[in-house]
């Protein structure tokens, strides 16, 4: 296993390597692979060359390359948690309302700024709360009576997530200026058009930290699967556990969506292709899953910024073309072995 863990990180790292380069070379304007190198490579070394391919290459696409990978990595890593916390493959933060409650947040503080500014809230705070008040409504009313099932899993998070939509159009109507009304839509569709050096800092620290402690606690999460019974006969205290893995995870996810809006689907989709080659070991599981989640999103705003150039498609519209399809096969396949009435 370990050997087939290795082999497959070192495929992927390949992969997320020839995704940032195609990332880099394509768009409205084309440049040559090697003429991307030669920039990316005098750049790195500090000499970095001058001219129009240059720009575009190191101060245009290379930020959202990063901030691409860095949020694909964070939402594949969130989602992977979160179907571990509540022993469910259909769980994401994206179908369990916290990138909605994120971008709820942050819409909030963008449209009313100033009266939130007095209470010392920034942006990424705002969506921090949104996130956490978003998980833990949908975790507590799919728990009610003790037992969670797909379907009121489901029915919860697509609940939260409409209250929490028709907040946000309610703070789009209230909008009163052209470019706060730009800035709802880019948190509800999502977007790494925004990316800039000096906005990457966040949200790679968060993975970073978020990341590795999540890691450390890869035999919890595991012992999580056994159940209930299971974990608390292994020592595991699951209420104070949960509580505090949602804590983290909510934290991760409202740094990520404050930088890139609400993109969904991409902690549904790859922790589940992960668990199909690693399996369901989340030493194993969870790096694979940071790095499929990279390359995945590099890939899908590739597609959003080439598809219809010279405009541009939300990478949310992308990933959900590609996740809708996806998540209702599985709740096919969940629907099988257990129902989604229950």
């Amino acid at each position: 296993m370990r050997l087939r863990t290795g082999a497959v990180l070192a495929v992927l790292t390949a992969g997320l390597v020839v995704s940032a380069i195609a990332g880099l070379a394509l768009g409205p304007v084309r440049i040559a692979p090697d003429r991307v190198l030669d920039i990316v490579v005098g750049g790195l070394s500090g000499n970095r060359p001058t001219g129009a391919f240059a720009s575009i290459v190191w101060d245009v696409r290379m930020p959202r390359i990063l901030l691409g990978a860095v949020v694909g990595a964070g939402l594949a890593v969130a989602g992977t948690v979160l179907q571990a916390l509540v022993r469910n493959q259909l769980a994401d933060p994206f179908l369990l309302g916290a990138s909605f409650g994120a971008s709820a947040g942050a819409v909030l503080v963008i449209v009313f700024g100033t009266a939130a500014a007095g209470f010392g809230m920034g942006v990424p705070l705002a969506a921090f709360v949104g996130s956490m008040a978003a998980l833990v409504a949908v975790y507590a009313m799919a728990r009610r009576g003790g037992t969670m099932t797909t379907g009121r899993l489901i029915l919860a998070g697509v609940a939260v997530q409409y209250i929490l939509s028709a907040f946000t159009s309610l703070v789009l109507v209230l909008a009163a200026r052209p470019d706060q009304i730009r800035s709802v839509l880019f948190w509800t569709l999502g977007g790494l058009g925004g990316a800039r050096w000096d906005e990457l800092a966040l949200p790679t620290v968060s993975l970073l930290v978020g990341g590795v402690l999540l890691l450390t606690l890869a035999r919890p999460l595991d012992l999580l699967l056994t159940g209930e019974e299971g974990a608390h006969t292994l020592g595991l205290d699951t209420g104070r556990f949960r509580a505090a893995v949602f804590l983290l995870t909510s934290l991760v996810i409202g740094v990520l969506v404050a930088c890139s809006g609400a993109i969904g689907f991409v902690g549904l989709m790859v922790p589940h292709a992960a668990r199909m080659v690693v399996g369901a070991g989340h030493r194993a599981l969870l790096p694979v899953a940071a790095l499929g989640g990279a390359v995945f999103l590099i890939l899908a705003d590739l597609i959003a910024r080439t598809a219809a150039a010279p405009e541009e498609i939300p990478v949310g519209v992308v990933t959900a073309l590609v996740g809708g399809p996806f998540f209702l096969w599985m709740l096919r396949r969940s629907s099988r072995t257990e129902g989604v009435t229950g």
